[in-house]
């Protein structure tokens, strides 16, 4: 199966970003506006194009370049929002990842088994309290409809498979462990990007580096930020989808942020982690610290929910206090402590929490809200990744019943993403398996370019497992725009600094000549 191309209309690069917005200055009032490009901007402008509606999305700097980078990579059941009594929401994030897993995005997903080893540090009760959990969890995944195939039930193991999955947990006094299953991505800006390009394939115009200066219900003010050029635009709705920066664009709400925080390991460090080792967090029934493999030979280990007032950073950072946190905690189950030196890199986000009241910002439920404004400015905030074609869904039949647009019904529920491929089809695409799982079906048209010019056959750099034709494919069909983009976002090369300084050479080579 060499030779499959990208698909038709897909294909996102600087001269299709410099030909729509050509057009986008000549053209008559738009149907949708959509401002913000990470996973809930793109999910709104894919819902709203494959309605037929007439879709803009702009974005001030590249796709994904907030909080949609920096989550845990896991498509979550909801598991954790059953301890708050928020039945509804899991419900709705296992329907969410069983279509993520199974239809929509079977390429950048994959089960993953999490294993919580039981030492003598975790008490009979708290013992209860994760088996009673992981029960609910395998209710969930029956009532949201997915296999056993795809996630398998939860189960008790010995001490010996308990240390397969997690070879570096201590021995001493280990009974075991237990075992669930939820779901991972391969890399959320690559879901991102996967979303993006498959609304540009029904229509709609992906803008990146445009800001919106102004915006109302009905009209925006853009700017060019490559160029400085401005343009005025009128839209029939108007959809905030900036996240974390929301309250910039509609004063009208308040939000109260909270920040998550991960570590970045080479994976030598958890001795061949094949699983989530997941710890529980001294005093609580619900939050554990999460150690999981990840692209490029490495682990990340998160994740802190800290409230974070103030000025919305562009990159928010990790705090001292939040790696030690992180070490202390995953230390109590670990033979041998990790210790900074092991750090190669950090990574922390931003959640856009709506202000509710006093309480934690890790109470605080993750329900999305569609706000309206007095201009009829309609903005989307809260939620997670996991449920982020929920969250479009709500915002695009909103917009459609307060502009009243002519609109199909919502068909994302079974609308396969750029590269969506599963079974037997995947097993016959002749590329490697890591070009499989961050392609998918368009591995083949990866893999040709680098057949056609040996240079882009090799390593970006010495023990990178990025070849230099990802990078040309970024650029001429995943809208990268700038080495960083390849480096940050296209793939994590940049989240540990010697291998950004080892790549970026061949980044900016990927745009020699365009």
């Amino acid at each position: 199966m060499t030779g499959t191309s990208a698909q038709p209309g897909s294909a996102l690069n600087a001269a299709r970003r410099e030909r729509e917005l050509l057009a986008l200055g000549a053209s008559e009032t738009i149907d949708v506006l959509v401002i913000g490009g990470g996973i809930t901007g793109v999910g709104v402008a894919l819902d709203a194009a494959a309605r037929g509606l007439r879709t803009v999305l702009v974005e001030k700097h590249d796709l994904a370049f907030g909080t949609s980078r920096w989550s845990s990579k896991l498509v979550h059941g909801g598991l954790r929002y059953l301890a708050s009594g928020g039945v509804g929401i899991a419900h709705e994030s296992a329907v969410e990842r069983d279509i993520l897993l199974t239809r929509t995005a079977p390429h950048l997903t994959r089960a993953l088994p999490q294993v919580v080893p039981l030492l003598p540090t975790i008490g009979a009760a708290q013992k209860t309290l994760v088996r009673a959990g992981f029960a609910a969890g395998d209710v969930l995944r029956r009532t949201a409809g997915t296999p056993a195939a795809v996630l398998p039930r939860s189960r008790r193991v010995a001490a010996a498979e308990a240390l397969r999955y997690a070879p570096t947990v201590r021995r001493a006094g280990l009974r075991g462990g237990l075992i669930a299953w939820d779901g991972q991505l391969v890399d959320d800006a690559r879901l991102v990007v996967a979303i993006a390009r498959t609304a540009a394939a029904h229509g709609a115009s992906v803008l990146t580096r445009v800001a919106a200066t102004e915006a109302t219900g009905t009209t925006a003010v853009l700017r060019d930020e490559l160029t400085g050029e401005t343009l005025s635009v009128r839209a029939r709705s108007v959809v905030n989808a900036t996240g974390v920066w929301a309250d910039q664009v509609d004063p009208s709400i308040e939000l109260r942020p909270s920040r998550g925080t991960h570590l970045v390991f080479d994976a030598a460090a958890f001795g061949g982690l094949s699983a989530s080792l997941t710890v529980p967090i001294p005093g609580s029934t619900s939050r554990f610290v999460f150690a999981f493999p990840a692209a490029h030979g490495r682990v990340y280990l998160g994740l802190t929910d800290e409230e974070a007032p103030g000025p919305v950073p562009d990159v928010p950072h990790a705090t001292e206090s939040e790696i030690d946190f992180l070490l202390d905690t995953v230390n109590t189950v670990l033979r041998e402590p990790l210790r900074r030196e092991d750090i190669r890199g950090t990574f922390a986000g931003l959640r856009p929490l709506l202000r509710t009241g006093a309480d934690s910002t890790a109470d605080i439920s993750r329900e999305h809200a569609v706000l309206t404004s007095p201009t009829g400015l309609i903005t989307v905030v809260g939620g997670k990744l996991t449920t982020y074609r929920k969250m479009a869904e709500d915002t695009v039949n909103a917009a459609v019943a307060h502009a009243n647009l002519t609109a199909g019904p919502c068909r994302t529920r079974d609308l396969p993403l750029v590269g969506a491929v599963t079974g037997v089809a995947r097993d016959r695409i002749e590329a490697p398996t890591r070009l499989v799982e961050r392609y998918g079906s368009e591995a083949a048209a990866v893999l040709d370019l680098a057949r056609a010019d040996a240079a882009l056959a090799e390593p970006v750099a010495p023990g990178i497992d990025v070849l230099a034709a990802e990078f040309a494919f970024a650029v001429s069909h995943e809208g990268a725009l700038d080495a960083d983009d390849l480096l940050d976002r296209r793939t994590r090369i940049g989240l540990v600094d010697t291998d950004r300084k080892a790549a970026a050479p061949a980044a900016e080579a990927a745009f020699a000549g365009h």
